[in-house]
């Protein structure tokens, strides 16, 4: 095949001034490859940043990998290289082959992939975006929504593992979105969160080392087939999160590691460059281009896909210099200090970009240390996320149910600390993937006691998580009991479902999301004080704690009392907001579920007796290892 005439500047000159500031924010629609006619001539454009490049030239299936075929040519300063090759087809596949300043060769594949081959291939993929949407009644509703104020029950899912077909495969995107779609639905929860869909070329990563941040994989399909995984959630009226690494990437080779034989998109100082806990590569956050490619690609994902919101993970290791490092091995910030001002910058200017253009999606930060003001505005001097995962939570939670009931009144503070810092940010609670995995056990394996007592405390939990202040989230196979320890390379253990007791966590959960769906005083006022009050938080010695929520203007009430020991409770007289009649909405230790079925009848009725401070109160009957919801 001989070589096409050079292409025009199909980048301009405004483009290429945006890309050097730093704010082209689509610079998806320029760089990569993209369909077009040229003169007349079909066929395929070629843009690539590649500044200390002394040659460049794309190579693939259409000129049998030779480099001389389709050299680019520079654009000008701008480091940006260009060309136009006649007669591609879709699915090709190509790379840049890169002559570095020192004469070496490598080839290297697209960062603005929108398709690659299947893992552990690498090549980029020519593809031309095909998928209508029906989507639009939800998107029109998404840019209304007010999220803080809405319910939100997050099911985690690691796509591969989740289900497989009769063969022992993966289910594909449409697979995937046709079941998960239904099973949401019938248990209730109201988005799914993804791990990372992003390319990446170990599996074992679980997504979390990315190599073409805008390409989703192709292990389960092309990106139409994941348009149609994310329009059928949307239609099903399920919301649709995915988990963005913006905080490091893999050393591959082929990848985006000194991508034209310098530190381009990576810092060079390995002090600031490189990731101790990972052994990955750190993003040059000062970097204008860098910091383009990184937001172009997170509106890439919401535009292009319709994703709900990004779910930001390892924050934390994007605001220290010094995270997971040794004294001496790190550079301290200009002004001596151990913040990271660059990534401080990037993330502003990330939600800044996110909320102005998108309202109604959600930016989620996973951050574990105790930086202020993670989900407050940046004009109060926050960060701009939306939501921030309670990692405080989870931790004090967790170790609270490891403990044996006998020694829990020890540890009664891990219940109720939280709520000392319940309000200072938009909180998820999360019960994620990180607490399954690397030899932690499943949640129930964590449970103290016997296999009754472990699931009677698996099901306290999960009631006591849905009542507490905060949106939630389940990693899958939570949901279900499951004993083992997740494995990503297996499916979920859908087999214990035949063990009525795993079937009853599993009718549970679905009963505590409709539940929480149907009741505005578990969401309303989830981010202010005035949802929640205390009712009794100090009685250690019994195991109990309680307390209410309410919606806005407090015309509705929901009452959670938690009795965390074994012993049931008769007569157990507990303060109550209203008078009137409550419902028993919720009891854990329900025979549907597998519990002892002692409870109220389902309901109890308010007596003008104060107690706990408030004007009327009941005698309630407290199941063990159970937790009850009385809604007036």
């Amino acid at each position: 095949m001989t070589a096409e005439p050079q292409a025009p500047a199909w980048l301009g000159d405004i483009d290429l001034y945006l890309l050097g500031e730093g704010k082209h924010r689509r610079l998806f629609e320029k760089l990569g490859a993209h369909r077009m006619t040229h003169e007349g001539t079909d066929g395929v454009s070629f843009a690539v940043w590649a500044p200390a490049a002394r040659s460049v030239s794309v190579v693939g299936d259409f000129n049998s990998w030779n480099g001389r075929a389709h050299p680019m040519r520079v654009l000008g300063d701008s480091g940006v290289w260009q060309t136009f090759v006649a007669g591609i087809e879709d699915g090709q596949n190509y790379k840049f082959e890169i002559v570095n300043a020192d004469g070496n060769i490598t080839l290297k594949t697209d960062p603005f992939a929108f398709a690659t081959e299947v893992p552990p291939d690498t090549a980029s993929k020519i593809y031309t975006p095909g998928y209508e949407f029906g989507d639009g009644d939800w998107m029109t509703q998404r840019a209304a929504a007010h999220p803080y104020s809405s319910p939100m029950s997050v099911y985690e899912v690691h796509l591969g593992s989740w289900r497989h077909d009769a063969g022992g495969a993966s289910l594909n995107y449409r697979e995937a979105g046709d079941q998960l779609a239904r099973y949401c639905n019938e248990m209730g929860f109201t988005h799914v969160e993804f791990l990372p869909l992003a390319e990446h070329p170990f599996g074992g990563s679980w997504g979390y080392q990315v190599s073409h941040y805008f390409a989703p994989t192709s292990r389960f399909g092309t990106p139409d087939d994941f348009k149609y995984m994310i329009d059928t959630l949307h239609r099903a009226g399920i919301g649709v999160l995915v988990d963005w690494v913006p905080a490091h990437f893999p050393r591959d080779e082929f990848a985006l590691a000194r991508f034209d034989g310098t530190a381009l998109y990576e810092h060079l100082d390995p002090r600031q460059g490189t990731h101790p806990d990972w052994g990955t590569l750190i993003f040059n956050y000062g970097r204008t281009e860098v910091r383009n490619f990184l937001i172009s690609n997170a509106l890439y994902w919401i535009e292009e896909f319709h994703i709900d919101g990004l779910r930001v993970d390892a924050v934390a290791s994007m605001l220290y210099l010094d995270y997971s490092r040794e004294e001496g091995d790190w550079v301290p910030n200009r002004f001596g200090g151990r913040e990271n001002l660059e990534a401080i910058d990037f993330l502003k200017e990330l939600n800044t970009v996110v909320h102005g253009e998108h309202p109604g999606v959600m930016m989620i930060a996973e951050e574990s240390t105790a930086w202020p003001g993670v989900s407050r505005p940046i004009y109060v001097g926050g960060l701009g996320f939306g939501f921030k995962w309670n990692m405080g939570w989870m931790h004090d939670t967790l170790d609270y149910f490891k403990h044996d009931p006998i020694h829990r009144r020890y540890h009664h503070n891990q219940l109720t600390f939280s709520l000392m810092y319940a309000f200072s940010e938009n909180f998820v609670l999360p019960l994620s993937h990180d607490e399954v995995v690397h030899g932690k056990g499943s949640l129930l394996n964590k449970m103290s006691g016997d296999p009754w007592r472990k699931f009677a405390n698996l099901r306290s939990l999960y009631a006591y998580m849905w009542a507490h202040p905060g949106k939630k989230l389940l990693f899958m196979g939570g949901e279900i009991a499951q004993y083992s320890e997740w494995n990503h390379d297996a499916q979920l253990d859908w087999p214990t479902l035949q063990d009525d007791r795993h079937a009853g966590v599993q009718r549970l959960m679905a009963d505590i999301n409709r539940v929480y769906g149907d009741c505005p005083s578990l969401w309303e006022v989830d981010d202010e004080p005035d949802g929640f009050q205390w009712i009794d938080a100090n009685d250690a010695d019994n195991n109990v704690i309680s307390f209410f929520r309410a919606n806005q203007g407090r015309s509705e009430h929901l009452v959670c009392i938690a009795n965390l020991s074994p012993i049931p409770r008769y007569n157990f007289r507990v303060g109550l907001p209203t008078k009137g009649e409550y419902t028993e909405v919720l009891n854990t230790d329900s025979e549907s579920y597998g519990g002892s079925n002692v409870g109220n009848l389902g309901v109890v009725e308010a007596e003008p007796v104060p107690w706990h401070g408030l004007n009327h109160s009941a005698m309630v009957a407290l199941p063990p290892l159970a937790v009850l919801w009385l809604r007036a």
